[in-house]
């Protein structure tokens, strides 16, 4: 990517000051991840609602239908899918 060293020490500080990596000081340093990459996504999709549809996830689904980016069979399985989570 072109950074620089002091760039990505930066970086993995911060992640490491977060909790989101851990570090093993050896010869050399060993990261590791703290999360998973489902409780990263997660974490995400959550941070795209709240950004872009003030945390509101019926906005979001209601973007989607209403750009025309869903088919009419993806809004069934929709349904299908919330009604199911009902019962």
């Amino acid at each position: 990517m072109g950074w620089e060293k002091s760039t990505i020490a930066t970086l993995l500080r911060r992640l490491q000051k977060k909790g989101v990596i851990s570090m093993e000081e050896r010869e050399i340093h060993y990261y590791a991840p703290n999360i998973s990459r489902e409780e990263y996504v997660k974490y995400r999709e959550k941070s795209l609602i709240n950004k872009l549809y003030e945390g509101s996830t019926k906005k979001f689904i209601a973007a989607f239908c209403q750009s025309g980016d869903l088919t009419e069979d993806d809004i069934d399985e929709l349904k299908m899918f919330f009604q199911g989570e009902k019962e």
